[in-house]
């Protein structure tokens, strides 16, 4: 089965300068995809052109037929002085039918909000109801630009849960840009390192004991992929110090 999203050869540029090169790479259907680097390394650009929001310098980005993105951005500006409800938000700008808009608020996990303030909301809330607006379509790809920006690191591990809920429930791929190192890589099935290129990729554990990968950030993730092999890999489960046995 072909791939979701597909890039070949992609440069991204803005005024002349690279910023984003060399980039090869797929995203399968039902896989969760996480994209980390250091700022400025071309990670929100990359999401831009795959949207089709900004053009490719070079190189090329195909998308499978018919394809239905979801999109969660950083933040959203709202006039807090705007009377705005959940449900109304939900049906801008084109009106949602009912039915869908509560199960999707139900699928983010706040079913409880259609008739709050947007005003009212807590930054955590505030990003579980742009979730839900990513999902009124049905997406066959999610795609998260630095979500769980702002939130707290418990805050941010519950997000990442309930993405991977949405995974399940819906069978959608997920692309993630995030800068969560401690909580995002657990969540992965498979992780993109960037740094105005592709620097690294793997499975988590693969990742995080790459040279590359260590430059860049230390080695502060092995902690967490420790606790994430200690829960799912039971082969390695009285041994879970040793993140990296296996690791190709």
């Amino acid at each position: 089965m072909s791939a979701l999203l597909e890039t070949r050869d992609l440069r991204l540029a803005y005024h002349g300068h690279t910023v984003l090169r060399d980039v090869n790479f797929k995203v399968e259907r039902g896989e969760i995809v996480t994209i980390v680097g250091p700022n400025g390394s071309g990670k929100s650009s990359l999401l831009r052109a795959l949207i089709g929001a900004v053009s490719p310098a070079a190189g090329t980005v195909h998308r499978a037929p018919a394809l239905r993105i979801g999109y969660v951005p950083q933040s959203l500006a709202i006039d807090a002085t705007l009377p705005l409800t959940v449900a109304r938000f939900l049906n801008l700008p084109t009106r949602v039918n009912a039915d869908i808009a509560r199960r999707a608020l139900a699928d983010a996990g706040v079913p409880e909000l259609a008739d709050r303030q947007l005003a009212a909301l807590s930054g955590g809330q505030f990003q579980r109801v742009l979730l839900a607006r990513a999902l009124l379509n049905n997406p066959d790809i999610l795609i998260l630009d630095e979500a769980t920006q702002g939130l707290d690191q418990p805050g941010a591990a519950q997000f990442y849960r309930q993405i991977e809920a949405v995974r399940h429930s819906h069978g959608c791929a997920v692309l993630m840009v995030s800068h969560d190192l401690h909580v995002v890589m657990a969540a992965s099935d498979r992780v993109l390192c960037f740094n105005g290129h592709v620097c690294c990729e793997g499975t988590p554990e693969v990742v995080a004991d790459a040279p590359e990968y260590r430059a860049l950030f230390g080695s502060g993730t092995q902690g967490a992929l420790a606790l994430y092999r200690h829960h799912h890999d039971h082969d390695h489960s009285h041994n879970h110090e040793h993140t990296h046995e296996g690791a190709a």
